[in-house]
């Protein structure tokens, strides 16, 4: 019946079914996956239909949590970890203790997201520019003298990132033990042979997702974005900054606009970012999202062998910092799908907006938040609290620049600032609220951060950080460029265009 059709054409027609098929087999297991996200559905089932085949596969590797299937052995592990730890009771800071009620109510809600209390007795310090960032960080490790624990997204291995493995290296033939925890994907290319001698100088090495067998390897959509520093338990640094050339202003930075021009060029040398060094109590607070971490990779949990005192030493009080840390990621205390608890960082966003009364003073590498976090700025903006917000202008992916430009009109109308910063990449993330309350970490204002990666921010209750960050803020701003409705109106309309098909897939990046 159908010998005319040449061999091309039953190809193109099995092809053609196989597609359709597919599409419905991907689409409904959309639909049962993707119960607690509408935008984030809808963002799948168009890539799945609009790009047969591509959307499917894209879906597969990166729109399926495989991490909550590992929650509670990983609870189980944090309860281990938990019976080693000292306990933080003598500096613990009750919400009731608090003078101001904003500060009541986020150290509630921290409390319940992260399940690490406020705790007071610790000295911080804010480090903005990398460079130096980096010189503090070897300067502790060369002083370790019983352990060593590094956790980082991204390290790579060219000159800078070498050089720090050699010095671990060193410190490891000494006696320290050293750790060395590192994501799968964001440091892919830290092969054996690189960290060949780390291993064979005595330190554990330790890759964070994928895992070892083939299911696993195709979370790569879950990531653990987290930057954690502690050494001897007693000195820890946490935030934006990853181990490279990059982040210290030495290589191209592979901005969208790099190649255009030798200014350019120039101005994306420079890498922005914002680091916190703490001492005190807070410092066990972030020794133990390490120790966890290590065991959701490694499945060993941290003092049950060795000398636990050594690793997590009785805390001491070395200032008048409130601290709190606050982890966030697909698992554990706020799994992603879940209503019946706290959704984590984006709650803490949420009620730290609206609490605000008088100042919003927010930078991020990626501005691609959610609705309610867009509905939270433009309300609080209406009520009257002067909100500025520090995005990136070049630098970084296109495609999260444009997305996030598609809230800018909504959020100029009610009042918001918003300023694109013009020097270099912008890659800190940081909020403070009323010149009081601040957060500093590792996650940005996007979908990603929020239900996606594994992340870690140190809230602090201490109006000296939070002056020194708004200090740091209008800094940024005398080298960035302040959006305004005419600028918004005088744009071309390829650009209205490609603003609002990335931000169609928002939800995805």
């Amino acid at each position: 019946m159908f010998d005319w059709l040449p061999v091309s054409g039953w190809l193109a027609a099995v092809l053609t079914v196989d597609g359709y098929l597919l599409t419905l087999v991907l689409v409904r297991w959309v639909l049962l996956l993707k119960k607690d996200s509408p935008a984030s559905t809808v963002a799948w089932i168009m890539a799945i239909v609009l790009v047969p085949y591509l959307g499917g596969l894209l879906f597969l590797v990166f729109g399926v949590n495989r991490v909550n299937r590992r929650a509670e052995l990983k609870a189980i592990g944090d309860a281990r970890i938990d019976a080693v730890t000292p306990s933080l009771n003598e500096y613990r800071v009750f919400p009731s203790e608090s003078t101001q009620e904003p500060d009541r109510t986020l150290m509630r809600l921290q409390t319940a997201v992260g399940r690490f209390p406020a705790v007071g007795g610790n000295r911080v310090e804010v480090l903005d520019d990398t460079n130096r960032t980096l010189g503090l960080i070897r300067r502790e490790i060369e002083a370790a003298t019983s352990s060593i624990h590094l956790e980082y997204y991204i390290w790579k291995p060219d000159r800078t990132g070498t050089a720090l493995r050699d010095l671990l290296v060193r410190k490891a033939a000494e006696g320290v033990e050293v750790r060395f925890l590192y994501d799968g994907i964001g440091s892919l290319w830290l092969t054996r042979r690189w960290l060949r001698p780390l291993r064979e100088a005595g330190a554990k090495v330790a890759s964070f997702l994928p895992g070892a067998s083939l299911r696993e390897r195709w979370s790569l959509n879950l990531r653990n974005h987290r930057k954690i520093v502690v050494v001897d338990g007693k000195v820890a640094f946490t935030g934006g900054m990853n181990v490279g050339d990059e982040y210290l202003g030495l290589a191209r930075t592979g901005g969208w606009r790099h190649w255009f021009g030798k200014a350019a060029k120039e101005r994306r040398r420079w890498w922005r970012d914002t680091h916190l060094r703490v001492e005190g109590p807070g410092v066990l607070q972030l020794q133990q999202v390490f120790a966890e971490d290590w065991y959701f990779a490694t499945g060993v949990v941290l003092g049950e062998e060795e000398e636990h005192e050594e690793l997590y030493p009785e805390p001491v009080s070395r200032g008048s910092a409130i601290v709190q840390c606050v982890p966030g990621g697909p698992s554990g205390p706020t799994p992603v799908g879940e209503r019946s608890v706290p959704r984590g960082l984006p709650n803490l966003f949420f009620t730290a907006i609206t609490g605000a009364r008088k100042t919003i003073d927010l930078t991020t590498g990626y501005f691609v938040p959610p609705l309610p976090i867009v509905q939270a700025l433009e309300a609080a903006a209406w009520r009257g609290v002067r909100v500025r917000l520090l995005v990136p202008g070049v630098g970084g992916k296109p495609w999260t620049i444009f997305a996030g430009r598609s809230d800018y009109d909504v959020l100029l109308r009610a009042g918001v600032e918003i300023h694109e910063y013009a020097a270099g990449t912008l890659h800190a993330k940081t909020l403070t609220i009323d010149g009081t309350w601040s957060l500093v970490g590792s996650a940005n204002l996007d979908a990603r951060s929020f239900f996606l990666n594994f992340e870690v921010n140190l809230a602090l209750f201490d109006d000296r950080t939070a002056e020194r960050l708004v200090e740091r803020f209008d800094a940024d701003l005398k080298k960035a460029t302040r959006i305004t409705p005419e600028s918004r109106a005088a744009r071309a309309h390829w650009r209205v265009l490609a603003e609002n098909f990335c931000r169609m897939f928002a939800p995805v990046f």
